[in-house]
């Protein structure tokens, strides 16, 4: 479980499925039970001093009744548990999620079925950092390193293609990471309107894209991210 501040007050938690419902309850009992109100994409908790949290569904719409044997009727602690019990369950669900991570220089892309990799492909292209000097050598500096950009852009949309899209048809999501701008270069490859159709929050924002990288992306985005305020 990690946390960090929330624009606009309180804080961000991010909570393994597998924990949802302990967390769930323990703010529960530390802030003197509470009621919970739920829509496809959010389960919220509003506790009986007036703290808040606000459980963000991985991979929305959540569907009520996910959770056999956690009645959703009534009120107060039993139906709160229930969409709480709803929320895990569909967040603990195995599904078949495309990952492509790219920073300048370095890419991964990955197919998961649940936290497993199913089949994956990593690489690398040099590209050259800014160059300091002036006159006609940073110029010719500046093409080359504007070409070995381009060239690793291509090699990243080239891995995606070879190894997403022919998923593509069963894949429930994709995710993205790695740099924001570096990936916007990727996106304007055409091959991969099937899969940026299918992108969904979290984006992931992790170091150079190694293998290892990649096999821990699953924590990230099977997680419940939750915003506590109080």
């Amino acid at each position: 479980m990690t946390a960090r501040p929330a624009a606009g007050g309180g804080r961000w938690v991010t909570v393994a499925p597998e924990r949802v419902e302990r967390w769930a309850g323990g703010f529960a009992a530390r802030h003197g039970g509470a009621e919970a109100t739920a829509t496809p994409g959010l389960v919220r908790l509003t506790a009986a001093d007036g703290a808040v949290a606000e459980l963000h569904v991985p991979f929305p719409p959540l569907t009520l009744g996910e959770a056999p044997g956690h009645p959703l009727p009534g009120e107060g602690p039993e139906r709160a548990a229930g969409q709480v019990a709803a929320l895990a369950a569909h967040a603990r669900r195995d599904r078949l999620v495309g990952v492509l991570l790219v920073r300048l220089g370095g890419y991964a892309a990955g197919v998961f079925d649940g936290e497993r990799l199913v089949t994956s492909k990593v690489g690398s292209r040099q590209v050259h950092g800014r160059s300091a000097a002036g006159g006609w050598s940073q110029q010719r500096f500046a093409r080359r390193r504007e070409k070995q950009s381009a060239e690793a852009l291509e090699a990243a949309a080239d891995v995606a293609a070879r190894v997403l899209l022919p998923y593509a048809d069963e894949l429930e999501a994709v995710v993205l990471g790695g740099d924001r701008r570096t990936i916007d270069g990727v996106r304007r490859d055409r091959r991969l309107a099937p899969l940026l159709a299918l992108e969904r929050p979290p984006f992931l924002t992790v170091p150079d894209p190694r293998l290892a990288v990649l096999r821990e992306a699953p924590a990230t985005f099977r997680a419940v991210r939750v915003r506590v305020v109080g």
